[in-house]
């Protein structure tokens, strides 16, 4: 039986609070046939439905769902870290990267997740932790009735798309990816973060919404109150089969994947159902079923990428490498990433 819990921000103000207030939390009991996840809010509905539901079925594991942004549930893992309550945290690669520094996540044990041998290699951990289970594509959105030539990064600076503009924050899948974008198609290279501040902070007059949920955005393009936003090719595959003026163009410099990983918790209190959770996402079967509902592109090696996904991404949805993506320098992202929040705060946001 599925139980969901929605993390808001004040909702893990108010139980750090509580957690503080007490002193500790009481610990909870594991059972073997109970399992927390924690996941996205984009897309829970379905995610329950095509993923959760039926790996209750298969394994008689009843789970808990919670979701959250990102940087929420990374803070609620952080404040629980000697008394875990998830077991699971589907998270994207950037927050895991910090999670794995921090030390708030196990290594995955291979033999025990036996579908990580059909995996890309590009969506395997390289030290080891939870692989990549789906992964997007940094690109361009745009309405595709206002915007009559697909647009490069460059155009956002046009002055006739003033106030048509939305930007990612850095607390998203694409806030990072997208500073590195920039500074290296203005500057020497994505570390050239300076010239890549400067251009965004000279973006300002453009843009209406710094957005921070992949829902504002989606909310943003489909109301036609910006015309073009960076952001992820997941978010144009919905509305393009919905038959809505929205499409996606990758830039020219600055292609990143953005992956999403399952990253088993440290001292989860059901290590096992969390192995047994993992090796059922990466299922070739389970795969296609992800993409077909919610356009997850799969990593499994033997699923199929779904016409959909195909219309919007081209030849990048099941080959990204030959199409010129690549992974960002995570641990170079995760050095840096309070300074640039800061400074994004700062310079840009503020």
């Amino acid at each position: 039986m599925i139980r969901t819990a929605r993390l808001t921000t004040g909702a893990l103000a108010a139980s750090l609070i509580a957690f503080t207030l007490s002193g500790c939390a009481e610990s909870a009991k594991a059972d073997p046939k109970k399992l927390t996840v924690s996941t996205f809010g984009f897309g829970a509905d379905r995610f329950e439905e095509t993923v959760i539901k039926p790996f209750e079925k298969k394994t008689g594991i009843d789970v808990t769902l919670e979701t959250g942004a990102n940087a929420d549930r990374l803070t609620k893992l952080r404040v629980n870290k000697n008394d875990p309550t998830v077991d699971v945290v589907m998270i994207s690669d950037l927050f895991a990267a910090m999670g794995q520094k921090q030390g708030l996540f196990d290594k995955v044990d291979a033999k025990k997740v036996p579908n990580m041998a059909k995996i890309y290699d590009f969506a395997k951990s390289q030290d080891g932790y939870g692989p990549a289970y789906t992964y997007q594509l940094l690109g361009m959105l745009y309405r595709t009735d206002k915007v009559k030539q697909p647009p490069t990064l460059e155009t956002l600076w046009d002055a006739k798309y003033k106030g048509k503009v939305a930007v990612p924050d850095l607390s998203t899948s694409a806030g990072v990816p997208f500073l590195q974008a920039v500074s290296a198609t203005y500057g020497s290279g994505p570390k050239d973060t300076d010239t890549g501040f400067k251009k965004l902070s000279d973006l300002k007059p453009n843009v209406l919404k710094f957005f921070n949920r992949s829902t504002e955005l989606v909310s943003l393009l489909d109301r036609g109150e910006v015309e073009m936003a960076p952001g992820l090719d997941l978010f144009a595959v919905d509305p393009a089969k919905a038959g809505k003026p929205i499409g996606w163009v990758p830039f020219d410099k600055g292609r990143y994947v953005a992956a999403n990983t399952a990253q088993i918790v440290k001292g989860a209190k059901n290590k096992a159902g969390a192995e047994k959770f993992l090796d059922y996402l990466l299922s070739a079967d389970v795969q296609e079923k992800a993409a077909a509902s919610f356009s997850d592109k799969p990593v499994n090696k033997d699923a199929k990428v779904p016409a959909a996904i195909t219309k919007v991404s081209g030849e990048a949805a099941s080959d990204p490498a030959a199409a010129g993506f690549t992974s960002p320098d995570l641990k170079y992202s995760v050095e840096h990433n309070d300074a640039w929040v800061d400074r994004f705060q700062r310079e840009v946001s503020g």
